[in-house]
């Protein structure tokens, strides 16, 4: 049963070649298996303001609500959450809600004492006894039942617990950060999940993108499992061709990072001396590019490209941004066209006139 704990926690920031800040898992070859997230960067400009962000809410007490799609690596930023807290010192626990049966959860969060129900031979604490002092993860919060939801939202207020099957509340320091994959509003409306224990939980909501959504931390991520299954692999030397960087930006990734750290394992296996090319990664058409669209001048690359040059501007915002960006438009769009308006003009899709006013207005006709 994969209820991935750990108990302890230290400190796996460290930089890649290309100096973004990147958590790993401890140990991270040995979820192999696992769907979560073994490694997360921050180099896109929305993952630095949620790095910012973490670091400023980190040594407070407040619960935290993860939400973000599987594989995006919410238990990364649990653990960045604890490494900042005054709590780093303590235990941090990882626990995923969905993997208990209904029968069993209570027990697993709670403890239980001997001859509780059948099969309890001995008295065993829970997982909240298990992270006194530190930090409880609970990843898919929302796929726990109804009653037991009751009992978390009475550990949150009281600090304290009762095993199953005694009457003697037990105390406790710990701080919750919860997880999910589901929209909990949707799930209050729906009767699915208590509202109370939303909005006891939602006290620090950090949304975390999903990776198609933040795509400067993709060739990064990409370089960081790239020289990770080299090293494993011994390979003498690992490098991602242009067409096949090209590919992985334009992809969709649906798995998000778990992804990812697939699809250049792979590549790796099947590649000709660790150079994986286009050809080697085998993305999902569904959600990929093709060779075509992988090309330098394609559409999809361009507009990538684009949307990467704004987030650049938009983090040192300049007076009349949008002017500085319109005339800029205006200006290439012109000068590609050799100032023929009427080219200029179907190449932008708009009228002459329109055109003619903004040359003038930025200075190119008099």
């Amino acid at each position: 049963m994969n209820t991935y704990k750990d108990i302890t926690i230290s400190n796996h920031v460290h930089t890649n070649f290309h100096s973004e800040p990147l958590i790993t898992l401890p140990n991270p070859d040995s979820h192999a298996l696992s769907v979560r997230a073994t490694a997360i960067v921050f180099a896109d400009p929305s993952s630095v303001r949620l790095l910012e962000y973490i670091e400023r809410i980190a040594p407070s007490d407040a619960t935290v609500l993860i939400i973000g799609e599987t594989g995006t690596g919410k238990e990364l930023v649990a653990r960045q959450v604890h490494k900042f807290s005054q709590r780093q010192n303590g235990p941090f626990i990882a626990v995923n809600c969905g993997a208990f049966s209904e029968s069993l959860v209570e027990s697993e969060l709670f403890g239980h004492e001997r001859g509780a129900f059948t099969g309890a031979l001995n008295a065993r604490g829970g997982w909240f006894e298990a992270a006194n002092g530190g930090t409880l993860f609970l990843d898919e919060i929302g796929d726990l039942p109804m009653s037991t939801q009751v009992k978390i939202l009475r550990v949150l207020q009281e600090q304290e617990v009762v095993r199953i099957g005694s009457r003697a509340p037990i105390s406790i320091d710990v701080r919750l950060v919860a997880a999910t994959n589901v929209n909990l509003a949707e799930a209050v409306q729906a009767g699915r999940f208590r509202e109370d224990l939303y909005y006891r939980l939602n006290v620090a909501a950090l949304d975390l993108l999903p990776l198609r959504e933040r795509p400067g931390d993709i060739l990064p991520l990409a370089r960081h499992f790239l020289e990770r299954y080299g090293k494993r692999l011994k390979l003498n030397s690992f490098d991602l061709s242009k067409d096949a960087e090209r590919a992985l930006l334009g992809y969709a990734w649906p798995g998000n990072i778990r992804e990812l750290q697939n699809v250049i394992h792979h590549a790796l296996l099947v590649s000709k001396d660790g150079n994986v090319t286009f050809d080697d990664l085998h993305l999902n058409p569904n959600f990929g590019v093709s060779r075509s669209q992988a090309n330098p001048n394609s559409e999809a690359h361009s507009l990538k490209a684009l949307e990467n040059a704004l987030a650049a501007l938009y983090e040192q915002p300049t007076g009349n941004l949008f002017d500085t960006i319109e005339e800029t438009i205006i200006r290439t769009a012109y000068e590609h066209c050799e100032n023929n308006q009427v080219q200029t003009g179907r190449l932008l899709g708009i009228s002459r006139n329109i055109l003619r006013h903004r040359l003038k207005r930025y200075g190119y006709l008099a």
